[in-house]
């Protein structure tokens, strides 16, 4: 369960009229096996962690997951403090989205 959650963290984009936020949508479109209630918990986890702007760089990581890669060895200062706030978004999702 938790490898499910991080791959929904860092997964591929979709998106249904009735999600509320990017993370949810990014959820909800993957080509993984997440479950609404899921996708909600994620976004809800986001929304407490993530600003927007951080969930909206997150949420391209389910439609490019190389982009994750770059943005983790991104040599950039604000890129590696995205890192360190979207590494912990992971392990939150993950400790409450079980």
């Amino acid at each position: 369960m938790k490898q499910l959650i991080l791959v929904v963290a860092l997964g591929s984009l979709a998106m249904p009229a009735a999600a509320s936020g990017k993370i949810e949508r990014a959820c909800l479109r993957s080509d993984r096996q997440a479950s609404r209630s899921q996708c909600k918990c994620i976004q809800r986890v986001a929304n407490n962690q993530l600003t927007r702007s951080d969930q909206k760089l997150a949420a391209k990581f389910f439609k490019n997951p190389h982009l994750a890669q770059e943005t983790r060895q991104s040599n950039s200062p604000s890129k590696e403090r995205f890192w360190k706030r979207y590494k912990a978004f992971g392990l939150a999702a993950a400790d409450t989205c079980k």
